[in-house]
């Protein structure tokens, strides 16, 4: 439905639920319209109409969701050869530098790095025909309107802009409104689904204790046809501890969290694509536009903010066709927030039932063999786990450092000298009395 509006150069307000193929339906336009040197050998083009710097930005709000774009982009244009380059923080910037040096036709990346490169001039946004903004919705929710309206100021005025979402509040209409001209608000569904969420999801909600949640999930874990499994946690704390202690458990488990350097971060993405790692614990940083292939289980193991997180998160099983299955946990003190969830979206789910990790529903619901225990049984850990995967050294700023830093800053520099030069000497010192010491 995108293709024809969007080839045609016009702008588009795209809008379909998770895991309907959203990138290609800006990725294939882009690669379209871009020049590259396949378009001189097949002279629709004169190599000094080539332009050197890019000439389509695409803006995605998480880490996570760049590299999938960029690595969708690079198989999509691999016959016309376009040069797709990811820039997003935690990485050095000088790979990155270098490559916009060499020439990128598509640029994949965050805001924050974005207009870091754009304001030391090492990026130049004056060529860009075409501008995308992926997950329009959570880059409002992230706090980075802001940074996308000044990378907006950078653009030519004549450029064809795409917004696309799974959800669209009133802000990101008014975004569009006063960036783009005259677009087309393309809302894609299949006829038979009625329903906000992918009628291939199949969705149980437990009313769950805290202190019983990761028995019960070891047993979910262990259910018939289980194939790769997404838990995701409200906080980066839970989500590391739930997956040290499935980890313990037996269970091949990774976790993916803003407190993890960026290399450990892909490192468990990977694992996790590779199949070394069959269960990934995460925050909300990994609920948009992360596709991985076999799928079956997403676990909310706290009950999510809003009905969008739900969404999102559900959607990262039942994708393409694909069926899963959604397991929504919700402690006593979550219940009127998942009444608010069950009403927004219209479930029908109101009342979840009180399960522990021994109720015969569950077992029965989520097709889990009676007898089975909270620990994985030792003929069944047959991944090779986190560790088989490297850790790639990405030249993170600062990276490996920082806590040694931290702390020569206190005790001293390596050199010996103190830690903070712009410290005055104690001849320049204030006397004591004429600054009194805070209590706490």
């Amino acid at each position: 439905m995108t293709l024809p509006v969007a080839l045609s150069g016009h702008d588009v307000i795209g809008q379909a639920k998770t895991g309907t193929g959203k990138t290609l339906g800006f990725g294939l336009p882009i690669i379209d319209r871009v020049r590259v040197l396949a378009d001189v050998d097949a002279g629709r083009s004169t190599a000094a109409e080539l332009p050197s710097a890019p000439q389509a930005l695409v803006v995605v709000p998480t880490r996570e969701l760049c590299t999938q774009v960029t690595n969708d982009l690079q198989t999509a244009g691999k016959v016309r050869n376009v040069r797709v380059l990811a820039i997003y923080g935690g990485r050095a910037y000088e790979p990155q530098v270098e490559a916009l040096q060499k020439g990128v036709d598509v640029v994949v990346g965050t805001p924050g790095r974005l207009l870091d490169l754009a304001r030391q001039r090492k990026l130049d946004l004056s060529a860009v025909r075409c501008l995308v903004l992926d997950e329009a919705d959570e880059m409002l929710d992230l706090g980075f309107l802001p940074d996308v309206e000044k990378i907006m100021t950078m653009l030519p005025a004549k450029r064809q802009t795409m917004l696309f979402s799974a959800t669209m509040p009133g802000q990101v209409i008014s975004l569009a409104r006063r960036y783009m001209s005259r677009p087309t608000h393309i809302r894609a569904a299949a006829p038979d689904d009625h329903g906000a969420t992918v009628a291939a999801v199949t969705q149980h909600v437990f009313r769950a204790h805290s202190l019983d949640k990761v028995e019960l999930v070891s047993r979910i874990l262990q259910a018939e046809g289980r194939g790769l499994a997404m838990i995701f946690c409200r906080t980066k704390r839970t989500a590391a501890d739930v997956a040290d202690q499935l980890t313990q458990r037996g269970f091949a488990a990774g976790a993916v969290h803003g407190d993890l350097g960026q290399g450990a971060r892909e490192q468990a993405l990977r694992a996790f694509r590779n199949g070394k790692v069959d269960v990934l614990v995460c925050t909300d940083v990994a609920a948009r536009g992360i596709d991985v292939e076999g799928v079956t289980h997403v676990m909310n193991y706290q009950c999510p903010e809003d009905e969008k997180t739900y969404l999102h998160r559900i959607g990262r099983t039942g994708r393409a066709g694909a069926s899963g299955t959604a397991v929504t946990l919700v402690d006593w003190d979550d219940i009127p927030r998942w009444a608010l969830i069950n009403k927004a979206l219209n479930l029908g789910l109101a009342e979840p039932e009180e399960t522990y990790s021994t109720s015969p529903h569950l077992f029965e619901l989520l097709h889990i063999a009676p007898g089975t225990k909270g620990v994985l049984p030792r003929a069944d850990r047959t991944r090779a786990g986190l560790g088989a995967e490297a850790v790639e050294d990405l030249g993170e700023p600062g990276g490996g450092r920082k806590s040694a830093d931290r702390g020569a800053a206190g005790r001293g520099g390596r050199d010996g000298s103190r830690g903070d030069s712009r410290r005055p000497a104690a001849s320049d010192a204030p006397a004591e009395e004429t600054r009194p010491r805070r209590e706490r």
